[in-house]
């Protein structure tokens, strides 16, 4: 069974960076895209950025572009969330999710990720 581990959050102050990855461990691993997503307290989960497996088309929420890059290695079943320029505001649970086949939504997700932003 596959499963996405992330890494890499943290604290770090305003207009800092993280960069987070999200690795699907498994015997077998197939993916159409692999997205980040985040929920602030009391927020709804929102869409940060998503990639294609393979064909690595790259997509992000307008409130992320220019700050934000995702990237993945496919030989490491890894995706990866470069974050600079933080605000207090990206303080959120940042989740990694797949989905597994075209047509499908985001269908697992990983155990999440806390990043928060000092003033």
């Amino acid at each position: 069974q596959v499963q996405l581990v992330e890494s890499g959050g943290g604290l770090v102050q305003a207009g800092g960076s993280l960069r987070l990855s999200c690795a699907a461990s498994g015997r077998t691993f197939s993916a159409y895209r692999m997205g980040w997503f985040r929920q602030a307290p009391g927020k709804a989960r929102e869409f940060v950025a998503s990639i294609g497996w393979s064909s690595g088309t790259t997509m992000y929420a307008d409130s992320m572009k220019g700050r934000f890059t995702i990237s993945r290695d496919n030989a490491k079943n890894t995706v990866y969330l470069q974050m600079n320029s933080l605000k207090p505001e990206d303080t959120a649970v940042y989740y990694c999710a797949v989905r597994t086949e075209v047509g499908l939504g985001y269908n697992l997700w990983g155990q999440g990720t806390q990043v928060t932003v000092s003033s």
